[in-house]
C-alpha cells in the first residue's frame, strides 16, 4: 500500500553541537525500515518526470520499486547500471533541483528522498557485497584519462565495462580529485571514494598518481609517444579566484581550495598530521557556495569563530538549503548584504581585521539575480585572524598552455561539441575544465557522454 505521507522520512544525524566538534559524517544514513517507508512514497509514475532531472539518467522509479520489495540487491544493480558513483552521489548531488525537483509527489508535499534513498542503497551494498566487479575482456584499444574527479572515474568506468585499456592520471598523490581534496569528510567520507576507485582498479583501470599533466607529461605526448588512442581531460578547475582589493596578500588570506585541501586530504586538523594549518580564532569566510558552506564548517570545527560574509541575501545564497541549515545549525555567523572592501594587519603583516560595507539589493544583473549596491557611509570592520575565499574558481591554464590546437573560450574552459568532443582529434574533456566549477553530477554526465562517444570512435560504430 502506498504511503500518501506529505513529508519525506527525516534523515538521522549528529546533534550540532557534537558534530561541529568533529569530522565525523553528519548524516547517518536512513535504516532499513526508513527506507522501506520512504520507498512506499513513490507513486511510480509511468512518464518517470525525476529522470528529466538526472544528468546520468539513473532508472529512479525501477529502483525504488525494489527498495520498497526489500531487494536492495537488485535496487543497486539498477543504479549502477547507469551511474559510476552512487555512494557519492547520494549524499553530494543537489537532488532537490535535479530529480526531486520534478517528482510528483512535490506538487502536494514533500518530493520522495531520492537521493537519500540511493545513499541508503549504495551503503547497504557496500556492507554486504563480497565481490569487486569483473575485469571485463579487453577490445585492444587505449585510453588515457586525464583527472581522477566525478568526470574523469566516470569516464575511465564506462570505457573499462566496454573492455578498454584505460589509464586515469592524478596530479595529486591520491585518487579522487574534488572528492577527496574538495569535500569534507563530514560530507563524504574519504573510505567511499576510496571504495569506488578500488572497484574502477579491480576492473582493470590503472590509476597513475603524482602524475601532472602538462608538466611530467603532455597531451600530446600521451597520444604521440605512449600509444594513447583517445585522450578525456577531467583536470576540473583548480584555479581559485581572489578579490581584487588591498590586503588580499596578508598573512592569514587564503583560498578555500589550499583551506581545504590541508584539511581534507591532507588531514592537517589531526594533530599528528605532518602538514600544519592554522587554527583560527575568529575567520571570515568570504562566498555562499557550497564550496563557502565547507570551508566554515571546517573553520567552525577547528575551534573558531566563523562568520560568512555575502554580498547578497539569505534567499540568494547559492549553496545547497540543507547545507546552509547545517552550517546556522552548528553556530556559524551569516553576515549577509555585506561585502570586504580591504584586509587589514598588524605590524608582522598578519590579518587582523576586514573592513566591509553593507548592500542592498537592485536590479536583476546579466545571471537573472538581483544586482548587490553598496550603501554609502555604511563601512565597519570585523575582528579577524583569517580570512578564506571562496569566490569560484577557474580551469588551470598548464593543459592549454601544453596542448597543440586546444581551443579554450574566454573563462579559460576548454570548448568541446556535444560529445564533448574538442578541437584536436581524439581528444575530448569534460566537467569543471569545460563549464567552470559545477556539480559532481554534472561532471558525471560529462563524462559518460564523452565515454559513449570516444567508444563510437575508436570502436568503428
Amino acid at each position: 500500500m502506498a504511503n500518501m505521507s506529505l513529508v519525506k522520512n527525516p534523515m538521522p544525524s549528529q546533534e550540532p553541537d557534537v558534530r561541529n566538534k568533529n569530522f565525523d559524517e553528519v548524516a547517518l544514513g536512513y535504516t532499513e525500515e526508513q527506507a522501506l517507508d520512504e520507498a512506499q512514497r513513490c507513486l511510480n509514475c509511468k512518464n518517470k518526470p525525476c529522470m528529466t532531472g538526472c544528468p546520468v539518467m539513473v532508472h529512479i522509479p525501477e529502483f525504488i520499486a525494489e527498495v520498497a520489495k526489500g531487494d536492495f540487491e537488485a535496487a543497486y544493480q539498477i543504479i549502477s547500471a547507469t551511474s559510476a558513483l552512487p555512494a557519492v552521489c547520494g549524499r553530494v548531488c543537489p537532488q532537490e533541483s535535479q530529480c526531486e525537483k520534478y517528482c510528483v509527489r512535490g506538487k502536494k508535499g514533500e518530493p520522495v528522498a531520492i537521493g537519500r534513498l540511493e545513499r541508503f542503497v549504495a551503503d547497504w551494498h557496500n556492507a554486504h557485497a563480497n565481490e569487486q566487479p569483473a575485469k571485463p575482456q579487453s577490445n585492444g584499444h587505449r585510453v588515457a584519462v586525464v583527472g581522477s574527479g566525478p568526470a574523469g572515474l566516470t569516464c575511465a568506468g564506462d570505457l573499462a565495462r566496454k573492455g578498454y585499456d584505460v589509464t586515469v592520471f592524478e596530479a595529486l598523490h591520491l585518487a579522487g580529485g574534488v572528492l577527496v581534496y574538495g569535500i569534507p569528510e563530514f560530507r563524504l567520507p574519504k573510505s567511499i571514494v576510496q571504495k569506488e576507485v578500488d572497484g574502477l582498479k579491480a576492473m582493470g583501470v590503472t590509476i597513475a598518481t603524482d602524475t601532472v599533466i602538462g608538466r611530467t607529461i603532455t597531451v600530446d605526448e600521451l597520444m604521440e609517444e605512449h600509444g594513447f588512442e583517445a585522450v578525456f581531460i577531467g583536470s576540473g578547475a583548480g584555479l581559485p579566484m581572489f578579490m581584487d582589493i588591498p590586503g588580499v596578500n596578508y598573512k592569514g588570506v587564503l583560498s578555500a581550495n589550499e583551506f581545504l585541501t590541508r584539511i581534507n586530504l591532507m588531514k592537517a586538523y589531526r594533530p599528528d598530521s605532518d602538514t600544519p594549518i592554522i587554527h583560527p580564532k575568529k575567520v571570515a569566510v568570504v562566498g555562499g557556495g557550497n564550496v563557502a558552506m565547507d570551508a566554515a564548517r571546517c573553520a567552525k570545527r577547528l575551534g573558531a569563530e566563523v562568520y560568512i560574509v555575502y554580498r547578497r541575501g539569505m534567499e540568494e545564497l547559492p549553496a545547497r538549503k540543507e547545507e546552509v541549515e547545517h552550517a546556522e545549525e552548528e553556530g556559524i555567523i551569516f553576515k549577509t548584504l555585506c561585502n570586504p572592501v580591504e584586509s587589514l594587519a598588524d605590524e608582522n603583516d598578519d590579518v587582523n581585521k576586514i573592513r566591509c560595507i553593507r548592500m542592498e539589493l537592485g536590479e536583476p544583473d546579466a545571471s537573472g539575480r538581483r544586482r548587490p549596491i553598496e550603501i554609502p557611509d555604511s563601512g565597519f570592520e570585523l575582528d579577524v585572524d583569517c580570512v578564506i575565499m571562496a569566490l569560484g574558481t577557474s580551469p588551470n591554464p598548464l593543459i592549454k598552455s601544453t596542448t597543440k590546437g586546444l581551443e579554450i573560450n574566454k573563462k579559460g574552459g576548454i570548448v568541446v561539441n556535444e560529445d564533448g568532443l574538442t578541437s584536436r582529434e581524439n581528444v575530448y574533456a569534460g566537467g569543471d575544465a569545460v563549464t567552470g566549477a559545477a556539480t559532481v553530477i554534472l561532471a558525471m554526465g560529462a563524462g559518460k557522454t564523452a565515454a559513449k562517444a570516444i567508444d563510437e570512435q575508436l570502436s568503428g560504430k
